[in-house]
């Protein structure tokens, strides 16, 4: 299995397009393939050689409808990036445009000539290929392969969409409009199509660049916990994120401060992959952060069932009993700390928690699969910035806030449900006084006086039973309420003993 991925990973660099797209998508799938393949696909690089400049100007020239010459004031024929799928250039507004925008220095990124057709050709060969492994009983029983490679069709073609990708930074702008934290570029419409993108050159220290940061005056250990932070934004509030925050699509721009007190942003770039999650998936992943948090391996599970992550049928004991294991022996270290700890104790854990996962019958959503790659991205990241970083240390206090948010809903749900059933006891009674009516009128044919007194003692008893139920959910919400709010709390207990001595009067009534 090693020398077979080793020579898909040579045959991905050859290939470009979505062979490299492939490697990478299936080097997380944990849950699809062995180990021993997932660790050689992960040494595939997004990076490939530059398309010949001459290329680029003519797609350019198709797209925007004029020589790009003509369109911009200059342009560096020496690609700012080359990826699989695009290349980006350094270019120059003219004055028109410049005093229309505001803007001067942009970024010109152009798809790779017939990128669209290789994309295609590909997606078709993995469909081909997929159709025969879903014929295969080992591989049919663990995966749908029709319907993943139906995922990165989908993912792909966004990406080369050059106009869904300036949607989702309009988008994702949108969502930090309020955060000074946060920086974007700007994109300009007029010159942007579906395949080519004209955008605010924003470059600044690159995030990685911790030499640059500290000759700013920038503190790299600072910038970590507020990239996490960002980034927890996106994952658990926001429900839309970058999903590809590597240190290329991160930059740190300095911000001008008399003081001197070295203040920054975060500016973010590449919005081609992006996640998003729906609330109900959201409120799931809510719940994983927490219990992560509370180092809860039976909590963490029961999350993952939620979100969907487990399929209904799946036995969870032993992945419980591995993440319990888990968080009682590394739960809160960091990386210095982990590097203290003895390689073979990493894989017998490694060994025992791998067999566990992938006896396991479930499949990552992709959107999961998504979030799993941003939050990789951004431990990698903080641990660049500060090699004593600990993600825990942003985890926890992120979580007890997303906890007291939890607890708010709580609330909520409690108080609801107090009114909807009080409302049903209190109604009971009435609905109870007119089935009496209708014996009393004979529009019932019930003769029997037992059943009459049985009826009258069963509405002594629902108006007996409504005051308790208030009583105990108005003693319930005060007592919750009192860890927040003490004054709200007391006076709600405090009003429970109303309903209680009314129904105690009630049934005490002959």
């Amino acid at each position: 299995m090693t020398r077979f991925a080793q020579r898909f990973r040579i045959l991905a660099m050859e290939l470009g397009g979505l062979m490299i797209k492939v490697g990478q998508f299936m080097s997380s799938r944990l849950d699809v393939l062995p180990p021993e393949i997932t660790a050689e696909l992960e040494g595939l690089q997004d990076e490939v050689e530059p398309v010949p400049f001459a290329q680029i100007r003519a797609l350019a020239e198709v797209e925007l409808g004029s020589p790009p010459e003509v369109v911009f004031a200059a342009i560096d024929p020496a690609p700012v990036a080359a990826a699989s799928l695009g290349q980006a250039h350094r270019a120059q507004l003219r004055g028109e445009d410049a005093a229309y925008t505001g803007l001067n220095n942009v970024i010109l990124k152009v798809q790779r000539p017939g990128i669209a057709a290789i994309v295609e050709v590909d997606l078709a060969a993995l469909r081909r290929v997929a159709g025969w492994l879903s014929h295969i009983r080992l591989v049919s029983r663990r995966v749908d392969a029709p319907a993943l490679v139906a995922e990165f069709a989908h993912t792909s073609r966004q990406e080369i969409d050059y106009l869904h990708e300036a949607a989702n930074l309009e988008r994702f702008a949108a969502d930090f409009s309020s955060d000074a934290r946060v920086s974007l570029p700007s994109i300009v419409w007029e010159r942007t199509t579906r395949r080519v993108l004209t955008m605010e050159d924003v470059a600044a220290i690159k995030i990685s660049d911790t030499a640059g940061l500290r000759a700013v005056g920038i503190d790299p250990a600072k910038v970590a916990p507020e990239f996490a932070s960002i980034m927890f934004d996106q994952l658990f509030i926001n429900g839309f994120f970058h999903a590809d925050p590597h240190p290329g699509n991160i930059f740190v721009t300095p911000v001008a401060d008399p003081s001197g007190d070295g203040k920054w942003k975060l500016t973010f770039v590449d919005f081609g992959m992006m996640g998003e999650v729906s609330p109900q998936i959201r409120s799931g992943l809510r719940r994983l952060l927490i219990a992560a948090a509370g180092r809860d391996g039976a909590g963490l599970v029961a999350a993952m069932e939620d979100v969907g992550v487990l399929v209904p049928s799946a036995n969870a004991q032993e992945l419980e009993r591995a993440m319990t294991h888990l968080f009682a022996r590394f739960g809160g270290m960091g990386f210095a700390e982990l590097r203290h700890v003895d390689p073979r104790e990493f894989r017998d854990f490694a060994a025992e928690f791998g067999d566990v996962v992938r006896s396991l019958p479930f499949q990552l959503p992709e959107n999961f699969l998504l979030i799993v790659r941003a939050m990789s991205l951004t431990s990698g990241v903080c641990s660049t910035l500060d090699p004593r970083f600990n993600l825990w240390d942003s985890i926890e206090p992120y979580a007890a806030r997303l906890l007291r948010d939890e607890s708010g809903n709580v609330i909520k749900d409690v108080a609801q449900q107090t009114v909807d059933t009080a409302g049903s006891m209190l109604r009971l009674p009435r609905r109870l006084d007119g089935v009496l009516s209708q014996l009393e009128k004979g529009s019932l044919a019930i003769a029997s006086p037992q059943i009459e007194r049985q009826l009258g003692k069963l509405t002594t008893l629902a108006r007996s039973a409504g005051s308790m139920v208030v009583f105990g959910a108005l003693l319930i919400a005060g007592a919750i309420i009192r860890a927040e709010n003490a004054v709200l709390g007391n006076l709600l207990m405090i009003a429970s003993a109303v309903p209680l001595l009314h129904g105690l009067w009630v049934r005490r009534r002959p």
